[in-house]
């Protein structure tokens, strides 16, 4: 009668059989499947199938995974501090990559660019930051920068901070991020009277705001648009 295969063994054919299949045709694999293998890079002699799938059920879909703020993952049974800071290195890559062609100048700078590039910065953030895109007279990134880190529902603007480093950047504009955790992308009473008491000051110096953008797991918000409405 033969022997059955040790576990460690079927899950290293099982591995290499779904390794097979990802470099054949990654874009036929379940998403399960994909998180399986992200996994994998370091529970290196675990099977991560169980794990995969609870947080799909956990978060709703894969971009949920990736979104999904650490203190949360870690709460699932088996996501551990490894594999918390691989996450953290794994979006850090997803948010340069993301952020790449603006800081090469390759692409001019826009609010829906602007947004789709903070969206991937701020994913999983468990509170408020605010970010600014300056930019040159032709709408080209010059520098993409934290303006300031705040609580989980709240954050600060000060005018003056932010027109001292587009004078110092030599700037001609600017456009204003922030996310917000909770998921909703309306501007909160504050947000507008801070949008407006910058737009005022960046007029009294010449100096461009274009846009102030929210963006959450939703999707993202300008403030421009909804005053122009």
């Amino acid at each position: 009668m033969p022997h059955a295969l040790p576990d460690t063994l079927l899950r290293h054919g099982h591995r290499e059989r779904l390794r097979g299949r990802l470099m054949q045709n990654p874009g036929a694999l379940a998403d399960y499947e994909i998180l399986e293998l992200l996994l994998a890079q370091t529970l290196v002699r675990k099977d991560t199938k169980p794990l995969a799938k609870d947080l799909l059920a956990r978060f709703g879909s894969l971009r949920g995974v990736l979104d999904a703020k650490i203190p949360e993952l870690l709460t699932v049974p088996g996501f551990g501090a490894s594999l918390a800071g691989f996450w953290v290195l794994l979006r850090e890559s997803m948010a340069r990559y993301a952020e790449s062609p603006l800081r090469k100048h390759e692409v001019l700078v826009s609010p829906e660019a602007v947004a789709a590039m903070a969206r991937q910065r701020l994913a999983g953030k468990a509170h408020e930051e605010i970010w600014a895109a300056f930019v040159d007279a032709q709408n080209r990134l010059i520098s993409w920068e934290l303006v300031c880190t705040g609580s989980i529902n709240a954050s600060s603007i000060y005018p003056r901070d932010i027109l001292e480093r587009a004078i110092l950047l030599k700037a001609s504009g600017f456009m204003l991020v922030h996310n917000h955790p909770g998921g909703v992308t309306e501007a909160s009473p504050a947000d507008a009277e801070a949008t407006a008491r910058l737009l005022d000051s960046a007029k009294a110096c010449d100096i461009r705001f274009i846009d102030h953008i929210i963006v959450s797991d939703q999707g993202w918000n300008s403030l421009f648009r909804a005053f122009q409405h």
